[in-house]
């Protein structure tokens, strides 16, 4: 006689705020649960959506898709039923109230109680959420648990006999993570051992095909390594079905600028992914020092200079301590400046000629602290200040520097985009970056794993390295690690050991 299953029990799912500007589709992840969002959910939003980043475009999606969803008064009462079989209610928390000047706690039920004792500030919109969450653990028979990325939150939470965890739908489960992050200057790459003669074939044919290369998908970058004399090795991209082919470039030549060769078998491996057309999508884990912004930039650079690319645009992922770039004065690329310094550098350093020591005996002040932050006058200079190296080619339309904010809706053909610290994106903005990308573009997502700031992301949960393992294997795609400092002896060593 067969056992009679039951379904398990519905569980109750309570939002917070960051879990919807993290992802605005996140409610309709939880399978046939219910999906609470409380009404101060909705009053967080309001603060946001006027804003011209990417949190204030997330909140007007999640504004726009509720709105879809609850049409009337009845639906914003009883809930919606979700195409997964869960089941979306807006929550208004009966057991609080605001009476006078301030709020209170009416509901009698044991989380409750302990609301009023451990977080009597109820001004506080995070607890005002904890007071929900407390209530409809109190009051469902199923489990209810709160889901927040917000680990002050979680930990108040769990202090109420509450169940918490943090949104995990879109975690990453990377190898290259941790190796990444260690602090050692070896390179860690795939080796494969071949004969010489095998070997010294490839190295003339510039490709070879080799039996027995289970676990190696399309793109990924080996060294084929002579097996009688380990010392001796030769770098290859596997283009799939055990099919290897010869790196091409290992150096970037700027016109009228410097010229840079790879210094490690990891930048060898970067540039044959920049300067291959047929690769458009490129991420880089790599620790500070290791070249991943000034061989992106040269590489683009060099590209565009000859007329394989119309134009080059580089953003970097802004952490703001306090109001977004719309608040702060200038154009755009004055109000980026600070945010894409490292960029402007490495075109300095790329544009720049070397100066002979002698150049500095009566140099009075420095050209870079005359200099315009954004803007100059061409090659010469104009009042007193001496234009930067680059500005011609923004004055020519070849280099934007763009706010992420502003990529939203733009359809982007014939550019080579890079995207800095790109480790602070979340998933969903990655998206939103790399489906801009129209044909003839690459886009380059760079970024140090080890250097997180979005409170809202981790190692394992931001946009790097969900595009690296979402679309790892496609044939327009390539990863690179980058495990080498090249910056000076002094900052590997501190990167390393302090």
């Amino acid at each position: 006689m067969a056992k009679k299953t039951t379904a398990p029990p519905r569980k109750h799912f309570v939002l917070d705020t960051n879990v919807l500007i993290h992802d605005p589709q996140s409610m309709f992840q939880f399978e046939e649960n219910a999906v609470w969002v409380p009404v101060e959910v909705l009053e967080e939003l309001d603060r946001f959506k006027s804003e011209s980043t990417t949190r204030g475009a997330n909140a007007r999606e999640v504004h726009r898709t509720l709105g879809a969803r609850f049409g009337t008064t009845a639906q914003m009462r009883d809930g919606v039923t979700l195409e997964n079989g869960g089941r979306l209610r807006v929550f208004i928390n009966p057991g609080i109230k605001h009476v006078g000047k301030e709020w209170q706690i009416t509901a009698d039920s044991p989380r409750s109680r302990q609301v009023q004792t451990l977080f009597p500030d109820l001004e506080s919109t995070d607890n005002r959420i904890l007071a929900s969450a407390a209530y409809l653990a109190d009051t469902e028979a199923a489990g209810t648990i709160l889901v927040t990325k917000d680990l002050n939150m979680q930990l108040k939470a769990r202090a109420l006999g509450i169940e918490a965890q943090d949104y995990r739908t879109d975690r990453v489960e990377d190898g290259d993570i941790r190796r990444t992050q260690r602090r050692s200057g070896e390179e860690d790459y795939e080796t494969i051992d071949i004969p010489g003669y095998t070997l010294q074939a490839f190295t003339s044919q510039e490709r070879i095909t080799l039996p027995d290369t289970p676990g190696l998908v399309p793109n990924q970058y080996v060294l084929l390594r002579n097996e009688e004399e380990p010392t001796h090795g030769v770098p290859a991209r596997h283009l799939g079905g055990g099919e290897f082919l010869r790196l091409r470039n290992d150096r970037i030549v700027i016109r009228d600028g410097r010229t840079l060769q790879a210094a490690n078998l990891g930048q060898r491996f970067l540039l044959d992914a920049l300067y291959d057309p047929a690769l458009t999508l490129i991420t880089v884990y790599g620790k500070a020092g290791t070249g991943k912004t000034l061989l992106s930039v040269g590489a683009a650079l060099e590209q565009v200079q000859r007329g394989d690319y119309e134009k080059m645009l580089i953003t970097r992922v802004i952490m703001p301590t306090g109001r977004d770039i719309g608040f702060l004065p200038g154009r755009m690329e004055e109000k980026m400046q600070p945010w894409v310094q490292p960029a402007y550098d490495a075109l300095e350093q790329l544009l720049g000629k070397p100066r002979r020591p002698e150049h500095f005996d009566s140099k009075k002040q420095s050209a870079r602290k005359s200099a315009s932050p954004a803007y100059g006058a061409g090659n010469g200079s104009a009042g007193g200040k001496i234009a930067r190296p680059y500005e011609p080619l923004m004055q020519a339309g070849l280099l934007e520097i763009e706010a992420i904010a502003h990529i939203r809706g733009r359809s982007i053909p014939r550019a080579i985009f890079i995207v800095d610290e790109a480790q602070q994106l979340t998933p969903h903005e990655a998206k939103t970056l790399v489906t801009r990308m129209g044909k003839g573009s690459k886009i380059i997502l760079i970024g140090d794993l080890a250097q997180i700031d979005n409170p809202y992301v981790d190692a394992h949960t931001n946009g790097l390295v969900f595009t690296r393992n979402r679309l790892q294997g496609q044939s327009f795609m390539a990863h690179i690690n980058l495990f080498k400092g090249e910056r000076s002896e002094m900052a590997e060593v501190a990167s390393n050991l302090m």
